[in-house]
């Protein structure tokens, strides 16, 4: 008999307390000792999505939560997505499709969000038939008592889960005494049954120290603190958002490979640089500083939420004249999607896609021209790069149709005989391919002009990811007890 759980439930106190990467690890952690664990989001805010094999879109956290418990990631594991285009509104993706942006989406809105209440319950009782156990993670605070009767992701969810539910608090940030005390005080009655115990996370030092601590929080709410994690630096996890972003604005050093990525507002999809930042001749950051980007041997223009947003800003702040500079100095400059896009001679939004400009001009140093469409393509696709035999993996999530001003020189063939993006020279290119810098045969080309030291031939960024997984897990069993997590979920 296959063996079954309840769900278990990871909410905050409030955003970036470390929920995401707790949850992977217990994917992890339930994949090891025999289940069959699967991730569950009802709505993420997020600008980092992915591609499912069938072609939709998810938040990146739940693909990395699925790729943690051994499976392939689906829609039913995050089935709502808010992308923000700018501050006052989201384009939303429902179910792995955007079907407007939030201003439009009102009729979903009314009545405490009953319809889209009820699109994330479907997917959770698809997903949770499935598998076991059914792994949730909340979003944000769970006392915001202005937004509970519309909440969608929180409370209400774990409600309809029956879901063992875990309170994470980040002890670095400070408060924590108040943000536990204060979180559980504002719970109702029936939330406050949900509630089985907390985790105290980002704990520096010896967690002994706490101890006291722990029995004040216990006391104080009534409930078990089942684990204090320690903060950890030497575990990579792809993080939720760019929040993250903010330990990466380093600058330019000597003795290694300086790569600058362009840190546009609506940045999208920063894990396309994880493996360029954990190759040991590298020395990556992020930055919107032109002299940084004007140090740099190669510059990046990433993915961006809104393209002529981020293309109007540059141009302002100085830092489109400074990629073009590096350009002609004989500098790399490569652009992915909406960087790709940036490339160009033209943007195009006649349908008003990300807003009202219509136009606007690119960099200029490529021969393309975009037109922004509603239509949104997801796919994940094999290609050959520069046309090397070996096989290359990526995905595409871009809104636009980008064509070649003359002679076509792509980048990528896809494995559909297809052509993706455009080779000026080996060191200017764009590519509407995400995750093309996770494949080696791109990486010795990009570095190529700036080192002769070799790759180790042993290295596989799968290999190392699935490591880090195993080593989350561990770190997990030895900081938290397991057995009052499984006697919950019985």
């Amino acid at each position: 008999m296959e063996k079954s759980l309840k769900p278990i439930m990871f909410v905050g106190t409030g955003s970036d307390v470390g929920k995401s990467v707790i949850a992977a690890g217990f994917c992890r952690i339930f994949l090891q000792d025999g289940y069959t664990p699967a991730p569950f989001k009802a709505q993420n805010m997020s600008l980092n999505s992915y591609v499912t094999p069938d072609g939709l879109e998810i938040g990146r956290a739940q693909a990395v939560q699925a790729e943690a418990a051994g499976i392939p990631c689906s829609t039913d594991m995050n089935p709502v997505l808010l992308k923000p285009t700018s501050d006052k509104s989201s384009q939303v993706v429902l179910n792995g499709k955007p079907v407007g942006n939030q201003s439009a989406y009102a009729y979903f809105m009314e009545n405490d969000r009953r319809e889209l209440f009820a699109a994330v319950k479907q997917a959770f009782d698809r997903l949770s038939g499935r598998f076991s156990p059914i792994v949730m993670e909340g979003a944000g605070s769970i006392s915001e008592l202005n937004l509970k009767h519309r909440d969608i992701t929180n409370m209400r969810m774990a409600a309809h889960a029956g879901a063992a539910t875990y309170l994470v608090a980040d002890i670095d940030k400070g408060g924590v005494f108040g943000s536990v005390y204060g979180t559980i005080a504002l719970l109702t009655p029936e939330e406050r049954a949900c509630m089985k115990g907390i985790i105290i996370n980002k704990f520096r030092g010896d967690s002994r120290l706490f101890e006291e601590g722990r029995l004040l929080l216990e006391k104080l709410t009534d409930l078990p603190v089942v684990g204090v994690l320690p903060y950890f630096r030497d575990i990579h996890i792809e993080e939720e958002d760019s929040v993250s972003l903010e330990s990466k604005y380093k600058s330019s050093v000597e003795g290694k490979v300086n790569v600058a990525v362009i840190l546009l507002k609506r940045l999208s999809n920063f894990t396309d640089f994880d493996r360029l930042e954990r190759d040991s001749r590298v020395n990556l950051y992020y930055t919107a500083d032109v002299v940084e980007v004007a140090k740099a041997d190669i510059v990046i223009i990433p993915g961006s939420k809104n393209t002529i947003g981020d293309m109007l800003a540059i141009k302002n702040n100085g830092l489109a004249k400074t990629i073009v500079d590096a350009h002609k100095a004989g500098k790399t400059v490569i652009g992915i999607c909406g960087g790709f896009q940036m490339m160009g001679e033209m943007i195009e939004d006649p349908e008003h896609v990300e807003g009202a400009i219509e136009q606007i001009p690119g960099l200029g140093i490529l021969p393309v021209k975009t037109i922004l469409r509603a239509d949104k393509k997801t796919v994940q696709c094999q290609f050959s790069f520069l046309g090397n035999s070996d096989i290359c993996e990526g995905y595409e999530i871009h809104m636009g149709e980008t064509s070649v001003q003359g002679k076509e020189q792509p980048v990528a063939v896809l494995s559909d005989g297809s052509n993706d993006g455009y080779l000026l020279n080996s060191k200017t290119w764009g590519s509407y391919l995400h995750g093309i810098l996770d494949n080696q045969v791109v990486l010795e080309q990009l570095l190529a002009p700036y080192t002769n030291e070799v790759a180790k031939d042993d290295y596989s960024f799968q290999d190392f990811k699935n490591d880090q997984y195993n080593r989350l897990a561990d770190v997990i069993r030895k900081h938290v007890d397991m057995d009052k997590i499984y006697n919950s979920l019985k």
